[in-house]
């Protein structure tokens, strides 16, 4: 499964990095993750409660960053298992400056195996449309609307902004982390 997006941040590029650096702020945008910790120099141990329909339940494993080009990009790697299957995930994630902040873009490659993975790529294909992309939606959010099909935009966002649910979710928890 393949996800892409990104997201605009009234921050500048570095406090962005550094924040995307730290554990404490990876775990509020990995989706359904509880805890991170730290078992090396950027690696740290897991535990993830995720699935798909009736299929939920609790992995656990490990995620890595790696190849950084700071303040430009890096890669996060994550592995998990748990009863309904494995996940294995490759997300690199690029900032960019644009005018008044930073500018995320993420594209995310995932292979589910196992039961989770038995439930088929069509029904996850139906949820990641149903729930905005799933990749910064954690576990109880509900799905979210698109705004204005015409324009691209929710009524009332400035240009530049995206209404894409990844993207507004996205700054949401990254803006609590970065004050």
């Amino acid at each position: 499964m393949k996800l892409a997006g990104s997201a605009v941040l009234g921050i500048d590029r570095d406090r962005v990095w550094s924040a995307l650096q730290n554990p404490a702020v990876l775990v509020r945008t990995i989706p359904g993750c509880e805890r991170l910790e730290e078992t090396g120099p950027d690696t740290y141990r897991m535990t993830v409660t995720a699935g798909v329909a009736s299929i939920k339940g609790v992995y656990q494993g490990e995620v890595a960053l790696s190849e950084p080009e700071a303040p430009e990009r890096f890669v996060l790697r994550a592995r998990g298992q748990g009863a309904p299957g494995t996940v294995d995930a490759t997300v690199e994630i690029r900032l960019s400056e644009v005018e008044g902040g930073t500018r995320i873009d993420y594209d995310a490659e995932a292979v589910i195996g196992g039961m989770i993975g038995g439930v088929g790529q069509r029904m996850l294909g139906v949820g990641r449309e149903e729930d905005g992309g799933g990749v910064l939606l954690r576990r109880g959010e509900p799905p979210r609307r698109r705004g204005d099909s015409r324009s691209g935009l929710r009524p009332g966002l400035r240009p530049g902004l995206r209404s894409d649910p990844r993207a507004r979710l996205l700054r949401a928890r990254l803006r609590p982390c970065l004050r």
